[in-house]
C-alpha cells in the first residue's frame, strides 16, 4: 500500500463514511487501491485514525440509542430490511463491474456471487419478524420469561476476498436485530462496501447506523477491534489477525465471531464418478483464484483411483483460461497483490523442496508476465504427505494438493491432521460412507458431493484455529442480542427467612 498527502489528477477518492455521509479522515494521507487485473490504481482511500474511529463508533452509538432507529418496532424495521434488499438488486450492475474491478474475481463469478447476497437480508428480516421469547417452566409458582435486546454496536472488520458478500453475512443480521455497525473494509477492497453505504443510505436507512472506516489493520483495524464501546466484533481473516484483533476486542469482553483459516480436506472415495470428482476438485480449489477459506486445498484421494485423478486434475488445471476477469471467457483471475503472488510462489517452492511432485502450474502464465496483474497458474502438487508444508499451511491462492489413502480411517486421520477446522468435503455415494464420516471429522461444515454451498438459513463457522462463533442462520442473527431472565413470583404467600428459617426448603 502506498500512502500519498494529496490526490492526483484522473483518480477518484474516498474519505469516511460517517452518520450518513462521506467525510474526509483527519489525517489527508491516501491509500491506493490497485485494480489487481493490471496493477494501476483505481481510487485512493482515507486512512482512518483512532479519532475517526471514535467518531464512528460514536455515531453508531448514537444511531443506536435513537428513536428514530433503536425504537423502530419490529414489523417496520423488517420492512426497511426488505427495502434494502431491494436497493441492492437494482443497483447489482454496478457492484458486479466494481466488484470485479477491484477483487479481480471473473464476472461471471462475481455476478453468480452477488445476486443471491439480497435473499440474505430477506432472510434476516423474516427472523426478525418471526422472533418469540422464551417462557420457560420452572418449579414453584413462578413466571420465568426471557427479554432479547440488541447488542449494540457492532465492529465489522471484512477481508479482500468476498468484499460484500461477506460483509452482507454480518450486516444482514446487524439490521434485522437493530443493531448498528462500523465496517472496516480490507484496504484491498473497500469501493463496494463505501457503494452500498451510499446506496443503503438513499434507501433510509436512517443515519449513523451504518459506518465505513477505511485504513490499515494494525491502524484503523486495531482502532476498532479495541474500542471500549464496541458490544461484538466480527471479523473474517487470517488466524493470526484473528488471535490479534480477538485479544484486543475481548479487553473489554466484546462478544467475537471470529471466521479464520482453514485447510479444507477433500476426500475422494472409488465409488464416485471420478470425472465430477475432478470438476468438483477444481471448482473448490480454484474459485476466487484459490482466495476463499474453504478452498478445496488438500484432496486426499484412495489409492485405488489416485493416480488417475492425478492426472486428470493436472489435466483440468492446465486447461483453465486465465486472463482479464472483465472478459466472459475468462475462468480464472488474478490474485489481489503481488505479495499474494509470491507468497503463492513461494508455496510452490516448499513444496518441491519437501519432495512433493509438482505435476500442473507453479509459475507467472508466460501470456500476462508483463501485464501489470497479479497472475499465477492453477497449481497442482501429486505425492503430498502430511508432514510436508503445502499440507499443512495455508497458501491462499489457486493451489491444491494430492495425497493417497487405503482405509477409511486413515482418510479421516488425514483430514483431521490440521490446526484448522472450518471445511470439509466427502466425494462419495455410500449414503452411510458419507454420513460416518461427516460426523468423524472436525469441523464446522461438511459438503456431501459438493462444494462452496452456503445458504443465509445454514450456519457457517470453524473449530480449532479456525475461529468461534457462527454466521447465517439463526445462531448469528440470536447472537446479536443479550438475554434477560425475568422472574415473577406469582405466589401470595408470607415470606421472611429471618422468622422461619429452620423450616425453609430452599434458599433460592
Amino acid at each position: 500500500m502506498t500512502t500519498h498527502s494529496h490526490p492526483l489528477a484522473g483518480i477518484e477518492t474516498h474519505g469516511l463514511f460517517i452518520d450518513g455521509r462521506e467525510m474526509p479522515a483527519t489525517s489527508p494521507a491516501l491509500l491506493d487501491v490497485r485494480n489487481p487485473a493490471n496493477g494501476q490504481i483505481i481510487a485512493r482511500i482515507a486512512h482512518a485514525d483512532a479519532g475517526d474511529v471514535d467518531r464512528a463508533v460514536k455515531s453508531a452509538r448514537a444511531a443506536f440509542k435513537s428513536a428514530e432507529w433503536g425504537k423502530m418496532d419490529v414489523r417496520t424495521r423488517a420492512r426497511l430490511v426488505n427495502k434494502l434488499a431491494d436497493a441492492f438488486e437494482a443497483h447489482l450492475d454496478e457492484l458486479y463491474h466494481l466488484e470485479t474491478t477491484n477483487n479481480g474475481r471473473p464476472l461471471n463469478e462475481t455476478r453468480a456471487q452477488l445476486r443471491r447476497l439480497p435473499d440474505f437480508f430477506r432472510y434476516n428480516a423474516g427472523l426478525a419478524l418471526s422472533r418469540r421469547d422464551a417462557v420457560i417452566p420452572v418449579e414453584g409458582n413462578y413466571l420465568n420469561y426471557t427479554l432479547r435486546t440488541p447488542i449494540g454496536v457492532v465492529g465489522n472488520c471484512t477481508p479482500f476476498n468476498h468484499p460484500l458478500m461477506i460483509m452482507c453475512k454480518s450486516l444482514a443480521p446487524v439490521f434485522a436485530s437493530g443493531c448498528t455497525t462500523v465496517v472496516k473494509p480490507s484496504e484491498y477492497t473497500p469501493l463496494t462496501t463505501l457503494a452500498l453505504a451510499r446506496i443503503f443510505s438513499e434507501a433510509g436507512l436512517p443515519d449513523g447506523v451504518f459506518n465505513v472506516v477505511t485504513g490499515l489493520g494494525p491502524s484503523t483495524g486495531k482502532a476498532l477491534c479495541e474500542h471500549p464501546d464496541l458490544n461484538k466484533l466480527v471479523l473474517t481473516g487470517g488466524t493470526e489477525a484473528g488471535q490479534i484483533a480477538g485479544a484486543q476486542a475481548g479487553r473489554n469482553f466484546a462478544h467475537q465471531t471470529l471466521e479464520l483459516g482453514g485447510k479444507t480436506p477433500v476426500l475422494v472415495f472409488p465409488d464416485f464418478d471420478l470425472d465430477r470428482a475432478v470438476n468438483y476438485a477444481a471448482f473448490g480449489a480454484f474459485i476466487g483464484a484459490g482466495q476463499t477459506c474453504v478452498c478445496g486445498s488438500r484432496h486426499i484421494v484412495h489409492e485405488s483411483i489416485y493416480a488417475e485423478f492425478v492426472e486428470r486434475l493436472a489435466a483440468k488445471a492446465k486447461a483453465i483460461r486465465i486472463g482479464d476477469p472483465m472478459r466472459p471467457d475468462t475462468q480464472l483471475g488474478p490474485v489481489i497483490s503481488e505479495k499474494q503472488r509470491n507468497r503463492v510462489l513461494t508455496y510452490v517452492k516448499y513444496g518441491i523442496e519437501d519432495g512433493a511432485r509438482l505435476v500442473a502450474g507453479g509459475e507467472i502464465p508466460a501470456d500476462l508476465g508483463d501485464s501489470g496483474g497479479y497472475f499465477v497458474q492453477p497449481t497442482v502438487f501429486a505425492d503430498v504427505t502430511a508432514r510436508m508444508r503445502i499440507f499443512q499451511e495455508e497458501v491462499f491462492g489457486p493451489f491444491t494438493s494430492v495425497t493417497s489413502f487405503s482405509t477409511e480411517a486413515e482418510a479421516i486421520a488425514l483430514a483431521n491432521d490440521s490446526p484448522f477446522g472450518l471445511a470439509a468435503a466427502i466425494r462419495t455415494n455410500d449414503i452411510a460412507r458419507a454420513h460416518r464420516v461427516a460426523a468423524a471429522i472436525e469441523c464446522g461444515i461438511v459438503w456431501i458431493n459438493d462444494h462452496h454451498r452456503l445458504d443465509p438459513a445454514s450456519p457457517w463457522g470453524g473449530v480449532k484455529l479456525s475461529g468461534i462463533g457462527r454466521e447465517f442462520g439463526p445462531e448469528s442473527f440470536d447472537d446479536h442480542f443479550d438475554t434477560k431472565s425475568i422472574m415473577l413470583n406469582t405466589g401470595d404467600q408470607p415470606f421472611d427467612w429471618y422468622t422461619e428459617t429452620m423450616g425453609q426448603p430452599r434458599l433460592n
